[in-house]
């Protein structure tokens, strides 16, 4: 099913065009924004001589301050008099810079004073903040790798420089920017009942902007990027893209896929990039059979979005990495590379998904002239879901496609699982129960049970700690064999604990076993322990036939 002769790659590239120009992405119509709001007053921090010759090209700004926080470079008495004929109504200070926190429009500054310390912006220009920051010391006064905006950092580099102190006008008024992302903390693993669970995406956010409140997972719409390792990151979907929405990117490429298959006979290649830097990249030289999909940031498609798209027939997946790719964005789409290389090894399918660097471009042709020798993939019928269930959907379509492996996959700290109870201490508490966030682990209703389904299980490790008992453990995994995952497994169950008065079940035998170990030998119970084997209303009815029949046995 693919083409062999060369006069076809023209052939493919106007069904490419032709299937790009007739598939659009679902986009809200009046989609969530955030507004920044600034009157131009700037901040500038750095060497006083290199500060003061850049503060005097922002005229045209609103108020200017400098924070000179370095040395001056120069001792050259032309250069020395040029600075000081520079600026000349703007001051400078001289004060320890202890912190910056914000954005566009709400830049505090704060730094250290004789009693303590002080929002710069109050003592030098009298606002509450400034609204942009022009940053050219040697290293960033914010350490971020996703600078917040209206953060300039230029260093010392004269381009930089010229280019920051072009765009600095055009930041004055008020902008909007697209929320990008949404947090639904009803199926958030990352805590339940005042216990800690899943941290996954706190640990790869390059904008620093996301943080645990309360126990709850907030992100912060001002510094977020739009960068989607969050969204990555989140193994129930509680955090979701909202620009586009994770099921209208599945939709997307299920219809590009399927459009490019019908028309040209053969199974194309899925190229994923950035919206900047990548698309400056990307023309019409790429191969026939190569389909560009634009992203904010490449880890906005995750593993689920890859082996979708190669399950509904795309032969192979590539994602272009550039030098704009943030270290920890590349740090996770490593991770997810080789959790699937090691899914698609498994199974017995070539490793269809490449991540490749912006100098491998010229080399495209050759990198998919491999995968077109591939087995073909038969198109899956399935539509996409949830995030867990589209993902498992397209495991087991590709497994099918190979070797129907039924094997357990083992690899530490991935999200996917089973949880054991060692049954022999287990009392059915069920605390596991309620603060399991997916509703992987159940009840048995009107019995004593503890069930299990291992596909819902997010392996967060709240049931763990909210054992009493401490007698659950988890296994991550990857479990192929799709009926055993998503089967319901009894973990434990036992026989109600009936009222020894009225014959009502109460408990479970493991728990009244163990309440009479515990507690039976104390003082409030050791006269009569039976009322540990009564249900609640029996044990006070035998209490008051006690006091009747004795009034003044608890003043003994």
């Amino acid at each position: 099913m693919h083409f062999n002769s060369s006069e076809n790659l023209s052939d493919l590239k106007q069904v490419r065009q032709q299937v790009l120009g007739q598939t659009q992405i679902l986009q809200n119509l009046i989609p969530p924004t955030v507004s920044y709001t600034t009157e131009g007053n700037v901040l500038v921090i750095g060497p006083e001589d290199l500060a003061r010759l850049a503060a005097d090209k922002l005229s045209n700004m609103g108020q200017c301050a400098i924070l000179a926080n370095e040395s001056i470079t120069s001792q050259d008495e032309a250069h020395l008099e040029k600075v000081m004929a520079a600026a000349e109504i703007v001051e400078s200070y001289y004060n320890k810079l202890i912190e910056i926190k914000g954005f566009l429009g709400q830049f505090q500054v704060k730094v250290e004073i004789e009693n303590g310390t002080a929002d710069l912006s109050l003592v030098a220009i009298r606002k509450a903040h400034f609204d942009l920051i022009l940053d050219l010391s040697q290293s960033p006064c914010i350490n971020l790798e996703m600078l917040p905006p209206g953060y300039f950092y230029v260093g010392q580099d004269e381009a930089k420089l010229a280019d920051a102190i072009e765009q600095l006008p055009d930041l004055i008024g008020q902008f909007d920017k697209p929320r990008y992302v949404k947090v639904n903390s009803e199926i958030c693993a990352h805590s339940r009942n005042g216990i800690e669970g899943c941290n996954r995406c706190l640990n790869f956010c390059p904008a620093d902007a996301i943080s645990s409140v309360d126990k709850l997972i907030e992100i912060d719409p001002y510094l977020c990027h739009g960068a989607g390792s969050c969204t990555n990151a989140c193994p129930t979907g509680a955090i979701s893209y909202d620009l586009p929405t994770p099921q209208a990117l599945h939709a997307y490429l299920h219809k590009l896929v399927t459009r490019f298959r019908d028309q040209a006979q053969t199974a194309p290649v899925i190229l994923f990039h950035d919206a900047a830097k990548g698309a400056s990249l990307i023309n019409d030289d790429l191969p026939g059979a190569i389909i560009p999909v634009e992203l904010e940031e490449i880890t906005v498609a995750s593993m689920d979005h890859w082996l979708s798209a190669l399950a509904w027939g795309a032969r192979q997946v590539i994602v272009l990495n550039t030098d704009a790719t943030a270290p920890t964005l590349m740090q996770m789409l490593t991770g997810e590379q080789q959790l699937v290389d090691a899914i698609l090894d498994e199974m017995g399918q070539p490793r269809r998904v490449t991540v490749i660097d912006q100098n491998q471009l010229a080399d495209l042709a050759t990198i998919i002239e491999t995968s077109a020798s591939w087995p073909v993939i038969v198109p899956g019928e399935f539509s996409a879901t949830t995030k867990r269930s589209t993902l498992y959907a397209a495991i087991d379509h590709l497994n099918s496609q190979a070797a129907s492996t039924d094997t357990c996959l083992s690899k530490s700290n991935i999200p996917f699982g089973k949880v054991s109870v060692n049954t022999d201490s287990c009392t059915l508490c069920l605390s596991c129960v309620a603060t399991c966030p997916t509703q992987a682990l159940k009840d048995g209703g009107d019995k004593p049970a503890l069930y299990f389904v291992e596909q819902d299980c997010v392996q967060c490790g709240l049931c763990e700690s909210a054992c009493p008992e401490k007698v659950i453990s988890l296994t991550p995994q990857i479990n192929f064999d799709a009926t055993a995952r998503q089967e319901r497994q009894t973990l434990n169950e036992e026989a109600p604990f009936e009222c020894i008065r009225c014959g009502e079940p109460f408990a479970t035998q493991s728990m009244v076993k163990r309440m009479l170990e515990v507690v039976g030998g104390h003082s409030a119970f050791s006269a009569n322990t039976q009322r540990l084997k009564m249900c609640a209303d029996c044990r006070v009815k035998d209490m008051f036939e006690d006091i009747l029949q004795d009034p003044e046995k608890q003043l003994r």
